[in-house]
């Protein structure tokens, strides 16, 4: 590929597809640093228009413009901003150009490129990506375009085709897993650390399973405890409990299902943690469930006995066991998605040749 691009729409992006797990913690953006990843990426020459997708599984940055493009200074500025060397980062990510961003986003927006194939939060991720860039003005005439056909094409596949049979997302995937170890989910205790789609989906999926006993913690609870909070608000919506972030470590003991599921990029559950949780209950075993990238609980947990312990790749494995048996439906939803991603660039090529 040439170092620059002449038309349209790039992508530089890292996703499960290329990159293993540690890999991606690398890359995978802090929440506290998106303002700042934004101001300088729109200060990167070329760039008119641009949306970051910043997700537990993959971190993609797409960019529009109308003049000469450098691809280089898109990955320079990433690996400038991580900390890492271009190399890798040239290793472990992939780049579009063109038609093939309106392909890939199509394929990404549907579920067929995630993880867990067919799984639904994928799509609430990408219109929270483009809500926020569109808050910020960064989204203009071709990434509104592009963003929105995704949500329509992402919308058909789920409707026409059988790539989701089974809803699958992460919240069932964890009850199925829970059952397992348990035997039934609605004897389980669940504790929840972390407040947005991905927990908000497990406590769903839980509570639909008749389990009694949900909590849920995060730090906004201890910064409003008195007034409405986002942990606050979860528990009351799914009839559970809201715990105080400054609690949550003396009371893991009172649960047999943990879910870490934030955006701190920081270690929240160590190896100490879980000894003294086990001492208060030898007997009963512990899932724990880290869909935090990066990861919120240290690995070494996993070699407590009694303990049990999944990461995101691990996770995905599970949820696709029964993926051959909708591999025929994949395909089909990839060849009309292509198609469909062929005739919105057609029509985006020929408006520009008439403007």
């Amino acid at each position: 590929m040439s170092e620059s691009i002449s038309q349209s729409l790039f992508l530089l992006g890292c996703s499960h597809q290329v990159a293993d797990l540690s890999a991606r913690e690398k890359i995978s953006l802090p929440s506290g640093s998106i303002d700042e990843f934004y101001n300088g990426l729109g200060k990167i020459k070329g760039i008119e228009e641009y949306l970051l997708l910043n997700t537990c599984n993959r971190t993609e940055i797409y960019a529009a413009s109308k003049s000469n493009l450098s691809r280089n200074l898109i990955i320079q500025y990433l690996s400038k901003f991580r900390n890492l060397d271009p190399e890798f980062l040239n290793r472990y990510s992939y780049q579009r150009s063109n038609h093939e961003v309106v392909s890939h986003l199509f394929e990404v927006a549907s579920g067929i490129d995630s993880q867990m194939v067919g799984e639904t939060e994928i799509l609430g991720q990408v219109k929270k990506a483009y809500s926020d860039a569109c808050k910020r003005n960064i989204s203009g005439k071709m990434l509104n375009r592009l963003f929105q056909k995704g949500f329509q094409a992402a919308k058909w596949a789920r409707t026409h085709t059988g790539i989701s049979r089974g809803q699958v997302n992460l919240g069932n995937v964890l009850c199925e897993l829970a059952r397992r170890i348990f035997g039934k989910v609605a004897n389980c205790r669940l504790l929840v650390l972390g407040t947005g789609e991905v927990a908000e989906n497990t406590m769903e999926a839980f509570k639909s399973r008749a389990s009694q006993a949900i909590t849920v913690t995060g730090r906004t609870f201890d910064w409003c405890p008195l007034s409405r909070n986002k942990p606050s608000e979860l528990a009351e919506k799914f009839g559970g409990f809201a715990l105080s972030f400054n609690q949550y470590k003396d009371s893991l003991h009172l649960f047999d299902v943990i879910l870490t599921s934030t955006t701190s990029g920081q270690s929240m559950i160590n190896v100490e943690d879980i000894k003294r949780a086990m001492k208060k209950r030898p007997a009963k075993p512990l899932f724990l469930i880290d869909a935090s990238v990066p990861r919120n609980i240290v690995e070494d947990v996993a070699n407590i006995d009694n303990v049990f312990l999944y990461n995101m790749d691990d996770i995905s494995e599970i949820a696709n066991e029964n993926l051959k048996s909708r591999m025929s439906e994949v395909e089909k939803c990839r060849g009309a998605l292509a198609q469909k991603a062929q005739k919105l660039w057609d029509q985006m090529t020929q408006q520009r040749e008439i403007s």
